[in-house]
């Protein structure tokens, strides 16, 4: 079984990749694509997606940091981060590859 710590490490990793996307990318569309992603959640009732709508406002230099925070608070932010999608799915399997555990 998976330990929480362990979880994270993968979940960083993806947010780190997802991070050097949407920094390679000058138009910064990952972060419309995280809000309309919000929006969407928003309307099902997802409490989370208020709190990360609040958060897209703010400069990417400030969401990135939010994205790569190792604190309990980015742990917890990155447990329900609007921005599935950026990646694609092989990306993901790579990371999921590189992150297999015994």
């Amino acid at each position: 079984m998976r330990t929480h710590q362990e979880i994270d490490e993968r979940s960083l990793a993806m947010v780190r990749r997802i991070v050097a996307k949407i920094d390679a990318d000058p138009d910064r569309r990952g972060l419309e694509h995280a809000r309309r992603v919000c929006e969407r959640w928003v309307t099902q009732g997802i409490a989370s997606a208020r709190e990360w709508l609040v958060l897209l406002e703010k400069p990417w230099s400030d969401v990135r940091s939010i994205l790569l925070d190792e604190s309990d608070e980015g742990q917890r932010l990155r447990q329900t981060d609007p921005f599935c999608g950026i990646l694609t799915p092989a990306e993901r399997w790579q990371i999921y590859r590189e992150y297999r555990w015994p």
